[in-house]
């Protein structure tokens, strides 16, 4: 018998055929053959084989296929030499109309029915420990001397029929601090599954519990350590076992096929093309995957929004980075509720400012346009106010389809919780992110100010208990957009407006969001929010992480994304609105065409010029 350690160095012919002798007494063949190309192996009736060759196609992060034998062909050029298929996997499994009805050391004693088989060869992500171990990750799996764990997911594949089912994925722990050099390593090794598709909490693939593999081992996690799981080529044997053919043969998993081929390290590519690696929910804990030349971008339109146009200060309040990781956030979403509403201008009727809504609709328009769930609420009074606006946006073309329009009222202490949650569930939230943009915060005393600290209270209902909420039930995310620090959702950055800020020991909010985006006008901060999604789902490598690697990529869908955008003559047409149902500037109440005291034209219209031209470059 060899020793284990003795495996990782043994070339991959010597090692297949160590293995057709029956002379190894190992379960795995991870760690084996270091450096070269591993392979998850199906065999299935000539009759099913275009499809399954079109299911991998449909769902190349779990199914990269390596090569598809012709019916018969025990051996595999292209891959290896003088392999046989029916000998140089450690065990394989038979499955007979669904059902795995045995293990065997070889297939020797179905040559016949072979004969009018197929063999897929499909990537393994045994293949990219050699990247791991060259990059200091440890695998945790080989210092335990055990299986990679494997896991079903509630993650649904594209299905090609006869041919469906969920995903199937490994987890490797992975330390904190070596999270972004794992996605690195892997994420051009597309062979071998490529970058992770999840990173964090394991109850947000559907999976319960991590001692408990479907395939595999339990692999347990150090202090420090982040569940990391990629796409795993057992989702195959799902697929085999759903389609129930009459005969079917896959390896046993784990016991993959080793081939002659070098994992050889992906070729240079330019900076802009890194992936990098974000925290955006600590309750559950979830990581999103975002390129570096995305990243910058957005970046770049969290300065741009972040100048200081009404010298209020605001510079001090601004935090890197929060406007990427709300909206990362906001991408993973499936339902968003947007709040706005700022009656600064108490003496007239209505009371709103114009700052607030045509961020919000610029916001809604881009979460339309990626077909997520969106909801408006604001205070019962303006409801009418509201809802003549959001039709009128509809006819002018900023809304696809009318924002369906919400009010809050507290009725019991269980109030908020009731309204974002199903019967009150925290485990059911309706939605998964909430935004306030120029939205009156709730401060300190419990009052509510504008700028000039003259109390509005009456004028508010207590949305805040949302955002209040929100921040008990797991998985539901907040940001707060304002320019001023009175705005709920910026009692992130409340400090900062204390200090900073004229009246800030008074107005500021004291309510705060996971996420405060800065600007210098609200609006601002909500167009580029909408610019900054367009960027994250046009970005291929987050697109991947978002779908989990099944499916075809989303980039078809840029032409309905794309409309959706901002843009100078829509806003103008939307001031106009506002002007016209008697929605007044923030600073002056005046009725012109103007928002914050700052004239449409060559202000307003020029950051949206600019935010767009950052989007196109």
């Amino acid at each position: 018998m060899f020793l284990t350690k003795g495996l990782k160095s043994l070339l991959p012919n010597v090692l297949r055929r160590t293995i057709r002798c029956n002379r190894l007494s190992i379960s795995n063949t991870s760690g084996m053959a270091e450096g070269y190309k591993q392979a998850n192996v199906v065999i299935l009736p000539k009759s099913l084989a275009d499809d399954f060759e079109k299911f991998c196609h449909a769902n190349d992060g779990p199914l990269p296929l390596l090569c598809r034998s012709k019916p018969g062909d025990w051996k595999c050029p292209s891959l290896s030499s003088d392999s046989d298929i029916r000998t140089d996997c450690l065990q394989y499994r038979i499955y007979e109309h669904g059902a795995c009805t045995g293990s065997l050391k070889n297939l020797k004693e179905y040559s016949q029915q072979l004969k009018d088989m197929v063999t897929f060869y499909i990537g393994c992500s045994f293949s990219f420990e050699k990247a791991f171990q060259d990059a200091g990750i440890p695998i945790r799996n080989v210092e335990q001397k055990c299986n990679v764990s494997m896991y079903k997911t509630d993650v649904p594949c594209y299905t090609i029929s006869p041919f469906c089912c969920n995903l199937v994925v490994t987890m490797r722990p992975i330390p904190e601090s070596k999270l972004g050099a794992a996605v690195l390593a892997t994420s051009e090794l597309k062979e071998a599954h490529g970058a992770p598709i999840h990173i964090g909490d394991p109850g947000l693939l559907g999976i319960q519990d991590l001692s408990k593999p479907n395939y595999g081992d339990p692999v347990h996690l150090h202090p420090g350590d982040i569940p990391v799981f990629w796409a795993c080529g057992v989702t195959a044997v799902e697929a085999v076992i759903n389609c129930r053919p009459p005969l079917a043969f896959t390896h046993s998993p784990g016991c993959m096929f080793v081939t002659d081929l070098k994992n050889d390290n992906a070729a240079v590519r330019s900076s802009r093309e890194v992936p990098q690696v974000h925290c955006i929910s600590q309750n559950p804990l979830h990581y999103s995957i975002v390129s570096a030349e995305a990243a910058q971008k957005i970046n770049t339109l969290e300065t741009l929004i972040g100048i200081d146009p009404g010298e209020r200060g605001i510079t001090h309040l601004r935090g890197q980075g929060e406007l990427l990781k709300a909206c990362l956030s906001m991408s993973h979403a499936r339902s968003v509720l947007v709040t706005t509403g700022f009656p600064t201008h108490f003496t007239y009727e209505p009371p709103e400012e114009n700052d607030g809504p045509p961020g919000t609709l610029a916001i809604a328009a881009m979460l339309q346009a990626l077909e997520k769930e969106v909801a408006i609420v604001t205070d019962q009074r303006a409801m009418n106010l509201n809802k003549k606006i959001i039709e009128e946006a509809v006819q002018i073309g900023i809304l696809k389809k009318p924002v369906p329009l919400l009010s809050y009222q507290r009725e019991s202490a269980d109030s908020a919780l009731t309204f974002l949650c199903e019967n009150g569930n925290p485990g059911k939230p309706r939605f998964d992110h909430l935004v306030a943009i120029e939205r009156a915060g709730m401060a300190a005393d419990g009052n509510y100010y504008n700028a000039r600290k003259v109390n509005i209270k009456h004028l508010v209902d207590p949305i805040d208990e949302l955002f209040l909420a929100a921040q008990t039930i797991p998985g539901v995310t907040t940001t707060g957009v304002g320019d001023g620090g009175n705005e709920l959702g910026m009692g992130k950055v409340k400090d900062a407006v204390k200090k900073h800020i004229k009246n800030g020991d008074v107005i500021a909010c004291d309510v705060e969001a996971d996420f405060a985006v800065v600007a210098g006008v609200s609006n601002w901060g909500g167009y580029a929010i909408a610019c900054a999604l367009y960027i994250l789902n046009t970005c291929e490598i987050h697109g991947r992480y978002l779908k989990k690697a099944v499916g075809f990529p989303h980039l078809d869908k840029k032409t309905t994304w794309l409309p959706a955008l901002p843009s100078v003559t829509k806003e103008e047409e939307l001031l106009k609105i506002l002007v016209r149902h008697g929605v007044r500037s923030g600073k002056t109440a005046s009725l012109e065409m103007e928002v914050d005291g700052l004239p449409f034209y060559n202000t307003h219209s020029l950051m949206i010029e600019k935010l767009l031209q950052e989007v196109q470059q």
